[in-house]
């Protein structure tokens, strides 16, 4: 692209210094960029990376926890600190594919499905990455979204990425963007250690406050219930009415959109339940093996995706669940976020109890026969919960706070980055 008239452009924000300069200029990437094409060689090949929208790009074996790739990694291209990685695969977090720069490591080596660029030495990386970063090169990229693309992939090649066109301002400025923004993740970066921090201390408070497998009573107890009589040691089986929900057949459209609340293994996510994110009618719970649990239920995620299988959530609300959802009905004389924060604090065992097959999936089964330990003073549970409680409190707090700096800092790249529509116009 020449430098004319219509590829200048200004963004919402300018720091006060470059306020009067003119608008930032447009090139077409190959004139400030390389593409890699440097191969890898047999040293490499314990060097693989992979690209991960969330994560950036990561070593291959600490990403999937194994390596992957074949043993002939010859076709990869070898890259390093600071070159850029672009995968045209449309994700949940990218539309039109993921770019990435290369921070962790000195240098490695990538599948050659990505396109590799790296910027010529007048350019400053920082402040690239947080051009892409901040979605000023979707437009560009969904010009090339419309060429070719199959499967959740665009098929674009590497000249044809580098023919796309960039906007910038004069290096003083492009310092300036880059400072301001990584100030801001260093602030998201410390809230969210803090935040972490939250977490571990109610994780650990939670292994002292609970008896340990085999252990009559707790680590610590609270003072006033020290000369108590030992907890209370029973399969879940034993103690609660446990059952599971169903799922009303979807071709018929009078079960659903209906009145009553249907909770899914999406929502099991360590939390109480409020709302749900579905809802089905009465006639799709009587033709069905829904059923309505009420408030005080506590849900265990039975199988899913993921980190899905072995989370706990508690019924806020009447709702009915799917048949993935294992339900424990509230008893008289066991407070039910008591069941709740217990089992919460026991993630990693729930998840041990699996089945050994191919879906590894939890059963009605195994959940009710997993011990289970409470102290016979109601009193008693809620202290423990009131303890617990206080630092989910902090814990939401700090999630809130963390999420209003990540919002915040959404909305900066937003105004700092001219959109390239605007050289349409």
């Amino acid at each position: 692209m020449s430098r004319d008239a219509k590829s200048s452009l200004t963004p919402m924000l300018r720091f006060p210094e470059f306020k009067s300069h003119s608008g930032w200029t447009g090139n077409e990437l190959r004139i400030i960029a390389d593409p890699v094409t440097e191969r890898a060689d047999n040293e490499d090949e314990n060097n693989i990376l992979t690209l991960s929208a969330e994560y950036g790009i990561v070593l291959q074996s600490e990403y999937f926890g194994k390596k992957i790739a074949g043993t002939n990694a010859e076709r990869y291209l070898r890259i390093k600190r600071d070159d850029f990685v672009y995968n045209d695969r449309t994700t949940k977090v990218s539309a039109y594919g993921t770019i990435k720069r290369l921070t962790k490591h000195a240098h490695g080596i990538v599948s050659p499905i990505y396109k590799c660029f790296r910027f010529k030495e007048a350019e400053q990386p920082s402040f690239w990455e947080w051009y892409f970063e901040s979605g000023a090169h979707e437009p560009q990229l969904h010009g090339l979204a419309n060429e070719g693309a199959r499967a959740g992939r665009f098929n674009v090649t590497i000249d044809r990425f580098l023919s796309t066109s960039v906007w910038a301002p004069c290096p003083d400025e492009q310092r300036k963007i880059a400072e301001c923004l990584s100030t801001m993740d260093e602030l998201i970066g410390a809230e969210s250690q803090k935040l972490d921090a939250f977490k571990t201390h109610k994780q650990g408070l939670m292994q002292q406050l609970f008896p340990r497998e085999g252990e009559p009573l707790p680590r610590f107890r609270v003072p006033q219930f020290r000369h108590a009589p030992e907890w209370k040691n029973d399969s879940v089986g034993n103690i609660f009415e446990t059952t599971s929900g169903g799922t009303p057949s979807r071709s018929a459209r009078e079960y659903w959109n209906g009145g009553i609340p249907w909770i899914t293994t999406s929502l099991v996510d360590f939390r109480v339940i409020y709302e749900a994110e579905e809802f089905i009618s009465a006639a799709g719970l009587k033709n069905s093996s829904a059923k309505i649990f009420p408030k005080g239920t506590v849900l265990i995620a039975m199988y899913g995706q993921g980190k899905t299988r072995g989370q706990v959530a508690l019924l806020g609300i009447e709702a009915a669940t799917n048949q993935a959802c294992a339900a424990l009905l509230p008893r008289q004389g066991i407070d039910p976020h008591f069941v709740y924060l217990n089992l919460a604090g026991r993630y990693d065992e729930i998840r041990e109890l699996s089945n050994s097959g191919g879906q590894e999936n939890l059963s009605q089964g195994l959940i009710r026969e997993m011990p289970f330990s409470y102290p016979s003073d109601i009193a008693e549970q809620r202290r423990i919960t009131a303890c617990l409680s206080s630092l989910d409190d902090l814990i939401t707090n700090q999630s809130q706070k963390l999420e209003a700096l990540k919002t915040h800092k959404k909305g900066l790249m937003q105004q700092l980055f001219p959109s390239p529509a605007q050289a349409e116009t």
